[in-house]
């Protein structure tokens, strides 16, 4: 079996939204994958330090966060990438001029401001990130906290033109539906870090599988051989999927991984 080097999103994919759990299949495939001699990676927006503790337990060789600004194989950061914190600053000062809240997120730990936030769903998350330890230590308002990309949440009382182009030269812009937005460091996707993957490892395009459901899996399914979208995904996949597997709560990655040959 040849060794080819696997991709995977953590949720709506390795990870259900759903059950909030990993299923036991793809627990099993990914240790059968390993087994077999491939490299097996999480590709994932979510900074390192809020990549399940459940996943760390599996046998990944390595993390791709932060939609490819930080790079971790065999439990050594190989590649990390980060915002100046006084720039950091005068974004965080700019969203609250234009009525914007989020999450900020860095590699250590992710950060909130200290008041209550009208967005419910962003309270939701400060609640599900203090129960993991994350977002409890400091607040925005302490300033220079090292964080390198924003979750972002609008309405209509938000100034998101003014804020974009406020970003433009340091920052992307993903737009995840429902007034939701991914502001990543500019020059840095899931797709550029796929490709440091394969030329580190002399790989070819056609050694690489990508596993994802959600528009920030784009840029990933872009430079994959081989794109596999989640039987629950966000259409802007489409052009560029290979495949559609099952559901992550149908044993969708197992499934795929069979159907391409990956595990016996």
């Amino acid at each position: 079996m040849n060794r080819e080097a696997l991709f995977f999103d953590i949720d709506g994919t390795v990870l259900s939204e759903i059950t909030k759990e990993i299923p036991a299949s793809t627990v099993d495939a990914l240790k059968r994958a390993h087994d077999a001699g491939h490299f097996l990676f999480i590709n994932t927006g979510r900074t390192y330090c809020s990549v399940p503790v459940e996943l760390k337990k599996l046998p990944f060789d390595g993390y791709l966060c932060g939609c490819g600004i930080y790079f971790t194989f065999d439990e050594e950061i190989i590649f990390e990438k980060h915002l100046d914190p006084k720039r950091g600053d005068e974004i965080a000062d700019y969203m609250t001029k234009c009525q914007i809240d989020g999450i900020f997120e860095g590699a250590e730990d992710v950060y909130f401001t200290s008041r209550v936030s009208r967005f419910d769903r962003l309270e939701n998350t400060k609640k599900y990130m203090n129960n993991r330890g994350l977002g409890i230590e400091r607040y925005m308002e302490q300033r220079r906290c090292p964080y390198d990309k924003i979750f972002i949440y609008t309405d209509e009382k938000s100034d998101v033109k003014a804020f974009f182009e406020f970003i433009k030269d340091d920052m992307e812009v993903i737009d995840r539906g429902s007034n939701t937005f991914e502001c990543i460091l500019k020059g840095y996707t899931k797709g550029t870090a796929i490709d440091w993957v394969l030329e580190h490892f002399g790989m070819t395009r056609d050694q690489s599988y990508v596993f994802g459901d959600s528009s920030n899996d784009l840029a990933m399914f872009r430079h994959a051989g081989h794109a596999i979208a989640m039987g629950a995904h966000d259409q802007v996949l489409e052009p560029y999927t290979e495949f559609v597997t099952k559901t992550v709560e149908e044993d969708g990655i197992a499934y795929a991984m069979k159907k391409y040959g990956l595990i016996d």
